[in-house]
């Protein structure tokens, strides 16, 4: 991660042929705002950052049989990102953070094609007390899953492919977000999506909301998510627990969650997580269990997951995956359309 005001030799690139230029106009220029901005007052601290992810994904088990291509974002989302955080007094800061995913496999944009689909916020925060946000920004249950998940809901066997938590949405626009500075241990975090519906002002709202307890080598945490249909007549409820502890050698978690709605869903989503790290070599497992309670259903799904990741450098991993489902009545793997995937791949982060 650079700071704008101390760029590094590797910022300086050749330019590459113009039909390569596939970001859009609207980003180069915030680029050069805020490079200009960086270089105009050496005391403030804004940072570029980004990261590059890439992988060979063989995927099996789908209509078309096996396929082998390249993806983007495979074990960390592809983005570039601009922050920054200026100090008021009186232990109260301002922030700011704009983060674009990039999908480098074709030189597109993440996220639908939005400028700053990952994350853009702009807030306060005030020492002892906590932090305001405002913008587009992940769901308390999205980060309680993955606080559980080793994989982050990266990788084949990504855990929010079955986990219904992770359907509700990893983002939520138009959302203010308080998240509390920790207090013996204990954390909260609440959040309002406006649904910004005329004369309706439940329609399409999201609220959500997480409690952590962390102490030591232990952490525990509840979270929960509420989304509202387009006129308000229905909605979702999901409700995430979880527990990990730091045994030295391995780390391991449990999670429970269960579903409600929208309409007849009634289901429960149980994980089993393992964490083994050995120095620049790290190894990652997951179960997942999903129980479909719907009468019109009644199906059950199991995953399987795995994933190797070596450090070549502090900047730079290799990495490998896989992930199995028992049946794809509810969702196939990450990057496949089957029941089997497995990735190898490289990351880069500056």
């Amino acid at each position: 991660m650079h700071s704008l005001n101390q760029p590094s030799t590797s910022d300086y690139h050749d330019a590459p042929p113009a039909k390569q230029h596939r970001i859009p106009t609207l980003l180069t220029a915030a680029v050069a705002m805020l490079a200009n901005h960086g270089a105009a007052h050496a005391q403030s601290n804004v940072q570029i950052y980004g990261l590059i992810d890439s992988a060979v994904v063989v995927e099996s088990g789908g209509p078309k049989g096996r396929i082998t291509k390249l993806e983007s974002g495979v074990s960390n989302g592809s983005r570039l990102g601009f922050k920054g955080e200026e100090d008021l007094g009186g232990g109260t800061s301002a922030f700011f953070l704009l983060e674009s995913g990039m999908l480098v496999d074709t030189g597109g944009m993440d996220q639908g094609g939005l400028l700053f689909g990952r994350q853009g916020y702009v807030g306060l925060r005030q020492k002892d007390i906590g932090a305001l946000y405002m913008g587009r920004v992940y769901v308390p249950i999205y980060q309680t899953l993955t606080t559980i998940d080793p994989m982050a809901n990266q990788y084949a066997g990504a855990a929010g492919q079955l986990m219904s938590g992770a359907k509700a949405g990893a983002r939520q626009n138009n959302t203010v977000m308080f998240i509390s500075e920790e207090m013996q241990g204990w954390t909260t975090q609440l959040a309002y999506g406006a649904g910004e519906v005329a004369g309706n002002a439940a329609a399409s709202r999201q609220l959500g909301g997480s409690l952590t307890y962390s102490r030591g080598d232990f952490t525990a945490r509840i979270g929960y998510n509420q989304t509202n249909n387009a006129t308000a007549t229905d909605s979702a409820h999901n409700t995430l627990m979880i527990a990990k502890y730091n045994f030295g050698p391995v780390i391991a978690g449990l999670g429970y969650a269960i579903n409600h709605g929208i309409g007849s869903i009634d289901s429960r989503d149980s994980i089993a997580a393992l964490t083994i790290p050995l120095g620049k070599h790290t190894l990652m497992a997951t179960y997942i269990d999903k129980n479909d309670r719907a009468t019109s259903h009644k199906y059950r799904a199991h995953q399987y997951a795995g994933a190797y990741s070596y450090a070549l450098s502090k900047r730079t991993a290799l990495y490998a995956s896989f992930a199995y489902l028992s049946n794809t009545n509810f969702t196939t793997t990450r990057f496949g359309s089957g029941n089997r995937e497995y990735d190898l791949g490289m990351r880069f982060s500056f």
